[in-house]
């Protein structure tokens, strides 16, 4: 039985011994220091007798700066090292660009890229994560080869931060509408989405987290499939290398921080096994143009010259204090996005709803504005499981859209990780389709936009509609159809290569692959829907020419809505923190939580959504117990809606608060 517990009242926002109202200072790389983190990698890749590809970028993902060492040109190769050859997605990506019509695989420079972004992304100034920390999160067990544990609790965050998202600003365009395109402002996208290939690792200045930096050097984009020994990773050591003097704090590093009783993996190495001192390593103008070049990359990078990072929390970087009072007196800070105006504008503030209108149900402003509120109220209030030190607050970033996916809200804590701003996103549209009476008719719309391929398939031949059928196979004939709620969490069960979850021997769930095809390269739905979006990424970031970018939305569904999106615009997310909003029974939008632990995601989405419903008396709130995906079952139980930690709240010794709700 699988059944989860459900929800219970409403808080009072507590605030965290500290001062959960404290503001992270704003520090950024100089084009010095980014020179200086290059040349200490370059001098430990010399040491080794390797050539690297080496990138940095600041926080929000802006690039500062891609060196190849000479001889370092290769190309990339994907693999899971599982064992698996040539299957869909990502680790057939050399044959399908063939099918393309392109000569190659991709280069190694965007594997840099990735990591640097992914050790940005993942840390802020209460955790600092890495590419192995990520690969330890993703699997299909967690921990990775521990037989019969559930899935990582990030399962799926790989396929985040997408090329194509709506969301992500652009550093570059080629002409083609691309979406929001700005020097500075973030958060950026990513080529490959978030790496679990080790060898990315986060920056830090004063304990402030700027940047990240990534290696390529053996030209195989993989994961570590173990945590049971400590790898001598070349790739992960020449980072170390570069990281030097802008290491984080000892204290928040991933080894410090336990999930289900288990702690994460930073680094398997440390600076003891440097084969050169870093404060010995050469200038960076005297390795630039002997050791190797800065290079350009499409879309990211114009090469030339190193690149300032831009300080987190001033609107130029995307991010900072709400301007608007939009969300007074919730707690603590409040973060919200910007765009690349002069001066900038704040974006996603709260309006009304498109699809469905108002008159027809849709969310208010005033809806909108209290649905986040609440969700910022209960964060506050909440212990986090991914921080340090152990009496902070939840730091996260939350989503409201409606029906159709369009984006109503989005609000964030002065702190959270910066994956969790498209994450967030994606978690409130997949549950908001999900939910809807027609998301199975939806899946069928698939339209390639690669020429010559079938309707319905994606350019590795994968039939999407077939998803719908497998669904149905193990739900009933009405699964997709029939309006039944389902937050992220339900989803993710649907997505796993077990079900039940982790269950060796056990089917495959009817949105993923069986365990004989499945990789964190090859989840299933997740990927397939946005394939071609990665691929003519690829073929556009390496190969340029007549190549044209991906368009800034994700999937080639049938648009609808009347907007110009689609209801998947920056692609599917599943793993937990979302649910569903339903106004009087019927779904009119959803909300998304992500950054703080995955219990905690869900607690902030379904009880901030009950507490606005209660001050609102609108009739908006949660979908109606008897029409949550937890009533359904599946192979091994029923399906779970959400789960909350256990005492949450800092301050109180209240417990089972999400209990019938």
């Amino acid at each position: 039985m699988i059944r989860c517990v459900l929800i219970a009242g409403l808080i009072a926002a507590v605030m965290a011994p500290g001062g959960a109202k404290a503001q992270v200072s704003q520090q950024a790389l100089t084009t010095a220091e980014v020179g200086q983190i290059i040349a200490q990698a370059v001098a430990e890749a010399q040491a080794r007798n390797v050539n690297a590809s080496i990138s940095v970028v600041d926080r929000v993902g802006n690039v500062l700066g891609v060196f190849q060492m000479t001889g370092a040109a290769g190309t990339l190769r994907v693999s899971s090292g599982k064992g698996i050859a040539r299957t869909n997605g990502l680790e057939r990506v050399e044959d399908t660009f063939t099918n393309l019509g392109a000569t190659g695989s991709p280069k190694r420079r965007l594997s840099a890229i990735t990591k640097a972004i992914t050790g940005a992304y993942l840390s802020s100034s209460g955790n600092a994560f890495t590419t192995r920390t990520a690969s330890q999160i993703v699997q299909e067990h967690f921990n990775p080869g521990e037989s019969s544990a559930p899935s990582g609790p990030l399962f799926g965050v790989q396929f985040s931060q997408l090329p194509c998202s709506d969301l992500s600003v652009r550093q570059a365009t080629n002409g083609v509408p691309t979406g929001l395109v700005d020097a500075t402002a973030g958060p950026k996208r990513s080529p490959l989405g978030l790496s679990a290939d080790p060898g990315g690792l986060p920056l830090y200045k004063a304990g402030v987290v700027v940047g990240g930096v990534g290696i390529e050097i053996d030209g195989l984009y993989t994961i570590d499939a173990s945590v049971t020994d400590q790898d001598s990773d070349v790739e992960e050591i020449v980072a170390l290398a570069g990281q030097s003097s802008f290491a984080p704090p000892e204290d928040i590093r991933a080894n410090r921080i336990f999930v289900e009783g288990k702690s994460l993996r930073y680094i398997d190495q440390d600076v003891n096994v440097l084969r050169r001192a870093p404060s010995a390593a050469a200038a960076f103008a005297t390795i630039n143009g002997s050791a190797g070049n800065l290079v350009a990359v499409n879309g990211y990078y114009a090469g030339g010259a190193l690149v300032a990072g831009t300080a987190y929390g001033n609107a130029e970087s995307g991010f900072a204090q709400d301007p608007n009072g939009d969300y007074n007196n919730v707690g603590g800070v409040v973060f919200v996005l910007f765009d690349g105006a002069n001066p900038p504008a704040a974006r996603f503030r709260p309006r009304n709803s498109i699809s469905p209108t108002v008159a027809n149900g849709g969310l208010t402003t005033a809806e909108v504005r209290q649905i986040i509120r609440s969700a910022l109220n209960v964060a506050f209030a909440s212990r986090a499981q991914i921080r340090r030190p152990l009496s902070s607050p939840v730091q996260v970033t939350i989503s409201v859209v409606d029906g159709a996916g369009n984006i109503l809200g989005i609000a964030r804590t002065f702190d959270g990780p910066i994956f969790g701003t498209d994450v967030s996103l994606q978690k409130a549209r997949t549950a908001t389709l999900f939910s809807s009476s027609n998301a199975g008719t939806y899946l069928g719309t698939f339209n390639s936009t690669v020429g010559g391929t079938p309707a319905g398939q994606n350019a590795n031949g994968v039939t999407l509609a077939d998803y719908v059928t497998a669904v149905r196979r193990v739900l009933g004939n009405n699964a997709l159809a029939d309006a039944t709620a389902f937050s992220d969490r339900s989803g993710g069960n649907l997505s796993r290569p077990y079900l039940p979850d982790g269950i060796i021997g056990a089917q495959n769930g009817p949105f993923s692959y069986p365990i004989a095809t499945w990789s964190p390269f090859n989840t299933g739905l997740q990927l397939d829907a946005v394939f071609d979006n990665i691929a003519a990424h690829i073929l556009y970031t390496d190969f340029g020419g007549a190549n044209n970018d991906t368009g800034a939305t994700c999937s080639s569904f049938t648009r609808d809505g009347g907007t110009q999106l689609t209801r998947i615009s920056n692609g599917f997310q599943i793993f937990p923190g979302s649910v569903p909003i339903y106004r009087n029974g019927t779904v009119v939008g959803g909300i998304g939580v992500s950054g703080d632990g995955i219990d905690q995601d869900d607690m902030v989405s379904f009880l901030g959504l009950h507490n606005a419903g209660l001050i609102l008396g609108t009739g908006v709130g949660n979908a109606p117990p008897s029409q949550r995906a937890d009533q359904l079952q599946a192979p091994g139980g029923f399906l779970r809606y959400v789960n909350c930690p256990f005492k949450p709240f800092l301050g109180s010794r209240q417990n089972n608060v999400c209990h019938g709700k």
